[in-house]
């Protein structure tokens, strides 16, 4: 779940939808947060970034950040 009331779009994009934007796109709730559901397999650690209206951003309750050099900027990461 993310809050971005004033955003229109949000996605989640990491190493498992090999970061393709719009791939797990998140529903707007009316309280102005997204959200959405992943399956994912247990007992490994992903990294990922939402995508809000074609902006990178981080999850600030991810269980830790990882540096990409391709972008220049930490990935949130989640242990599952």
């Amino acid at each position: 779940t993310i809050v971005e009331p004033d955003a229109k779009k949000v996605s989640v994009v990491g190493d498992f939808n090999k970061w393709k934007a719009g791939a797990d796109a998140l529903k707007k709730l009316k309280n102005g947060s997204f959200k959405g559901t992943i399956d994912l397999e247990k007992d490994k650690s992903y990294q990922f970034r939402y995508l809000v209206d074609g902006e990178y951003k981080n999850d600030d309750q991810a269980d830790s950040y990882a540096w990409n050099d391709y972008a220049g900027t930490d990935n949130s990461v989640i242990n599952i």
